[in-house]
Order: structure tokens, then sequence, then C-alpha cells
């Protein structure tokens, strides 16, 4: 009897050593793997630039691709990802949830956001009177799509209204332009329907439209919409994200998004 019982001791006692073990090795798998969400172009063709130079550290970088702006941030703040590669600032403050939770590790580069049209080539003067212009349905896009037509002169907003600006806001629309509002990933879609549609750069690029020579307009090169990587709160300084910094911060980065996106891309660094 007392043999049996040391017996089962010591199996209890290899069995807990080992679960330990596993567990140890589990965490240590978990502290050495960053996990990011990322829209496809070029967020994650960056992220993929730079993997092998993480692994090189220890650190196993490992990209999820989303194709809305709404799940990244979600996803963040559920702990299923350590940080997102998508979205600029004024959207990640849009929301009061998000940026109460998330902030702004670095910033990367600028999207320029364009005009775009299949049916109306010859610049926005061949707009027609009662065009349709499709336009991103989440505030701070749609502000922005909004700001750049008033840039150009073809509507006026209402004074004040900032990036937060809607079709209720425009005061001064001569040419009596309407406006329709989808999912930012729809509009490279919605342009064999539509007059014109404003597309944030990255779905431009996934749809093969350049900003510099097939958008009818285009953002300056100083526009405040900078592509930043999010973090939760208070994770700024995690030594995987410093990683993460430095290598999409460098030369080689700079160099390729140059060389590969023919200015439709803009390091900021």
């Amino acid at each position: 009897m007392k043999k049996t019982l040391i017996t089962l001791l010591f199996a209890a006692a290899l069995v807990f050593a080992f679960n330990q073990t596993a567990e140890a090795v589990g965490n240590k798998d978990k502290q050495n793997t960053l996990t990011v969400g990322a829209s496809p172009v070029p967020h994650a063709e960056l992220l993929a630039l730079v993997k092998d130079e993480l692994a090189e550290q220890g650190i196993t970088l490992k990209v999820i691709e989303f194709t809305d702006y709404v799940q990244p941030n979600t996803a963040l703040i559920a702990g299923d990802l350590d940080a997102n590669f998508f979205q600029h600032i004024p959207y990640l403050e849009s929301n009061a949830d998000w940026s109460s939770k998330l902030v702004s590790a670095f910033g990367v580069h600028i999207e320029p956001f364009g005009l775009y049209s299949r049916r109306h080539r010859g610049g926005i003067a061949s707009l027609p009177n009662g065009a349709t212009i499709a336009i991103p349905n989440d505030p701070t896009n749609g502000g922005r799509a909004l700001l750049l037509l008033q840039a150009n002169g073809l509507i006026t907003l209402r004074e004040g209204s900032g990036l937060s600006a809607t079709p209720r806001d425009v005061t001064g629309n001569p040419k009596n332009f309407r406006f329709q509002e989808l999912e930012a990933a729809q509009l490279p879609r919605s342009l064999q329907d539509v007059d014109a549609a404003a597309i944030n750069g990255n779905y431009a690029l996934e749809a093969s439209l350049n900003p510099l020579s097939d958008a009818l307009i285009i953002e300056g090169a100083q526009s405040p919409y900078v592509n930043i990587v999010v973090v939760r709160r208070g994770s700024e300084q995690d030594a995987r994200i410093i990683a993460l910094k430095n290598a999409l911060l460098s030369d080689r980065v700079k160099e390729y998004i140059n060389r590969t996106y023919n200015g439709a891309v803009a390091p900021i660094f």
C-alpha cells in the first residue's frame, strides 16, 4: 500500500513538472511571437519585409490580414493581436472606446487620398452637374474625402466642421453633387456605378489604381493622416514593439517604399 502511494505521488509530481515545463515553454513562445493585424497593401507587405530581421532577434512576426477598418481594433482590445497597422490617428480617435484603450506606438507612412473616376477622365472639370460621388462611410475618412473636395474648390463645408465633416455639413455645392456613403473597402468596386469615388490609398493600391497617375485629385504630402502602428496602452515600450519600430523605420524599408509605390505611399522618416 505504501509503495503504491509513493508511486502515485511520484507520478503526480512528474505530471506537475511536465505541465509546469509546458506552460513555461508556452509562455516563452508567446513572449517571442508578435501578432500584428494589418491591411494587405501596403501594411502587410511592409511587415513581410522585416519578418526575417525580427526572426534574427528571436521574434516570430505573425501577420493577420484584415480587409475592414473595425475588426483590427476590436481584436487588439480583446488581446487577439499585439498590435495593428492600418489606420491613422484621426480614425483611432473617432471611437472613444478605441482611443481610451489603444495608443499609437509610432508612425510609418502616408497614403495620399484621391478621387477616382472610370467615367470621367478629363480631370475634375469633367465631373458633370449632379454627379454621384462615393465617399467612405466612417466619420474620419468621410470627412477626409469632403475636405479633399473642398481643397479643390468643388464644395464648401460649414465652418468648424473639420475632420468630422459629413455631407450634412456641405453648405456650397455648385455642381449639385450627390454623395453616396459606402464602406471604404467597397469604394474601388463602386467606380462602375458612380461618377467618382474618394478612395483610401491602400484600397486604391489593392485595386491596381495608382494615386499619382489615376486620381483626378490627390492629397498633398502635408496630409496629417500618417499611418501608425497601434498597441494597447502600456505596451508602447514592449521590447517586441521597439524591435518592430527599429525594423520598419529603416533605410531599407524607406528605399523599398520609394522604389515600389512610386509616390503612392510616402515614408515619414
